[in-house]
């Protein structure tokens, strides 16, 4: 699938009108994990706009977004950069053909300081 068709699956899977963005920055600056991210909020939907989705299909922001959608009650445009993040993430299972996380791996990772709400979130998010 060429980088044209991809972007046009994000577009329509994210069900976002990345035009409607006016580059305020709000999104980005209400995230919780914007320190964290190598793109941040705007920026996804900035590439998507533009047609660029090669950093995206890259970037580890696709795995530190917390899908906590305070970019989407920021956004005075009602733009949703979560949705465009995770109509990315679909794209990179896709094309990847397995999931980032296995579930063999978990058990590894998680201790008594992890709350369950983010391994279900976990699930929900990598398993598509």
């Amino acid at each position: 699938m060429d980088k044209l068709e991809q972007v046009k699956l994000v577009k329509e899977r994210s069900g976002t009108d990345a035009r409607k963005c006016m580059k305020c920055g709000k999104c980005s600056g209400r995230c919780p994990a914007y320190n964290e991210m190598d793109v941040k909020p705007h920026q996804f939907v900035s590439y998507i706009e533009k047609g660029d989705i090669d950093k995206l299909l890259n970037s580890k922001s696709l795995y530190t977004c917390l899908s906590c959608f305070a970019c989407v009650e920021r956004c005075p445009r009602g733009v949703a950069p979560a949705n465009v993040i995770e109509a990315v993430r679909q794209e990179v299972i896709r094309v990847q053909g397995e999931n980032k996380i296995q579930a063999e791996k978990v058990p590894e990772m998680i201790d008594e300081t992890i709350p369950q709400q983010l391994l279900v979130s976990m699930f929900r998010k990598l398993n598509k």
